[in-house]
This record gives structure tokens, C-alpha cells and sequence, in this order.
């Protein structure tokens, strides 16, 4: 009885032995690539010509890969205006420019009467890309008069 016991034992221990042994891999599986958005405030959509627009941005990650780097670039499809970072850096159309960090502040100054439209692209350092589109009505100021329409 006692040899069965040990008879057991043994092969108990191997089939253990050779589970771990099989089941270790000599690969570290580091995931680099994660999923991002960007989150803003509520953003105004009239704006009057020579007026400025705040938009409150984060970055919001699904993970952490701390060497993950990300930029930012905008294309004005429609009117005409300036788009700055919260340190003055203006940013121009289709340039790609480091964030920030992950939680920053873009300023729009409107240059024009017209509708107005601007597209922000962040993109990360695997080519993923987010883009978020900002629509900006003209609103004239109150007691000015527009220069297009004749007065009463």
C-alpha cells in the first residue's frame, strides 16, 4: 500500500511539473496599442467676428503605455479663423503639433462673418486617429451696426 501511495504521489508530481513547464512561455505579452477619445465641455456655436471661442479638452485613454505619444492638427473646412493653444502657439491648418498633455485648453478666434467649421484631429504615435468637428454660427454684436445691410 505504502509503495502505491508513493507510486501516486510521483506521478502526481510529474504531471504537475510537466503542466507548469508546458504552460510557461519565455514571451512577455505587453500591450501598446489602446483605444483614446476626446472628451470636451460643452462648446458655444455663435461667435461674433474678432470673438473667441474656448474649448476644454481630455484626453480620455481605455490604457497606459507611458512612451504612447500624441498630436494634434485642424483643418478649417469652412469661414476663416485662428485655433491656438492655451500657450499661445497658433496652430496651423493640417500641422501636426505635440499635445499638450491630456488635459488642455484650445482657443478659436473667429476671422470672418461666416459660418465657420474646424475639424481637431488627435492622433497617436500608432496612427490612430479621433476627430471631433466644432460649428461656429456669426453672431453680430448687439448696437453695431452690419456694414452689409443698410440702416432703417
Amino acid at each position: 500500500m505504502k509503495r502505491m501511495t508513493e507510486l501516486i504521489f510521483t506521478a502526481g508530481f510529474a504531471l504537475v511539473a510537466a503542466v507548469l513547464l508546458c504552460a510557461c512561455s519565455d514571451k512577455l505579452d505587453i500591450q501598446q496599442v489602446y483605444e483614446f477619445d476626446l472628451a470636451t465641455l460643452p462648446v458655444q456655436t455663435t461667435i461674433v467676428e474678432g470673438g473667441e471661442a474656448e474649448i476644454r479638452c481630455q484626453l480620455v485613454r481605455s490604457g497606459r503605455y507611458e512612451e504612447t505619444e500624441y498630436f494634434i492638427r485642424y483643418f478649417q473646412p469652412t469661414g476663416k479663423g485662428e485655433l491656438r493653444l492655451e500657450d499661445g502657439t497658433v496652430l496651423l491648418p493640417n500641422d501636426l503639433y505635440s499635445l499638450p498633455g491630456e488635459t488642455f485648453r484650445l482657443y478659436y478666434r473667429s476671422l470672418c462673418t461666416d459660418q465657420q467649421t474646424i475639424d481637431i484631429y488627435i492622433v497617436d504615435s500608432f496612427n490612430q486617429t479621433v476627430t471631433k468637428s466644432f460649428s461656429f454660427n456669426n453672431e453680430t454684436e448687439e448696437g453695431v451696426e452690419n456694414p452689409e445691410q443698410p440702416a432703417p
